[in-house]
């Protein structure tokens, strides 16, 4: 499969997964009142709803860029596993009450067992260097060639 092949699947993978942020996100926006830290509950909603957009946002412009099908993937996968990591992160702190030494703001005083916590920690700050990395691969490959520049 040639690299503009992969680039237009990716894409459209990354629409379906903005479109099912936003399901979750509605969805999880009516058990804000039933969670242990509705607060974080709240975070996790608006969160999933920004991530929805910013993947169909991605998913569009996704087959524009100029990278080649192994520097793709490697993008493509660490910007989902960034985007669901840190949902999860609140998701889980929402739900067990916790979250307070990560995400003090949001959680305020709820506080959970040094496990929860340290759980939350990892998941959250896992999505960091893979994210990073890969709106920096995202970033390069929305640069010009000179292919294209002579198109313009």
């Amino acid at each position: 499969m040639n690299a503009s092949n992969t680039l237009s699947r990716q894409g459209h993978h990354l629409l379906q997964i903005g479109v099912a942020l936003l399901l979750f996100s509605s969805f999880e926006g009516f058990t804000i009142p039933f969670l242990a830290a509705p607060r974080l509950g709240l975070s996790a909603h608006t969160l999933s709803g920004l991530q929805g957009v910013l993947m169909l946002a991605l998913g569009l412009a996704w087959p524009r860029l100029n990278l080649g099908a192994a520097m793709s993937r490697v993008a493509f996968w660490l910007l989902i596993y960034s985007a669901l990591a840190i949902l999860a992160a609140y998701v889980i702190a929402s739900a067990l009450g916790a979250g307070n030494e990560t995400m003090p703001l949001a959680a305020g005083a709820f506080r959970g067992s040094a496990f929860q916590e340290a759980v939350i920690k990892i998941v959250g700050y896992s999505s960091a260097p893979t994210g990073l990395t890969a709106f920096g691969l995202i970033l390069w490959g929305l640069r010009l060639t000179d292919a294209r520049r002579a198109d313009s």
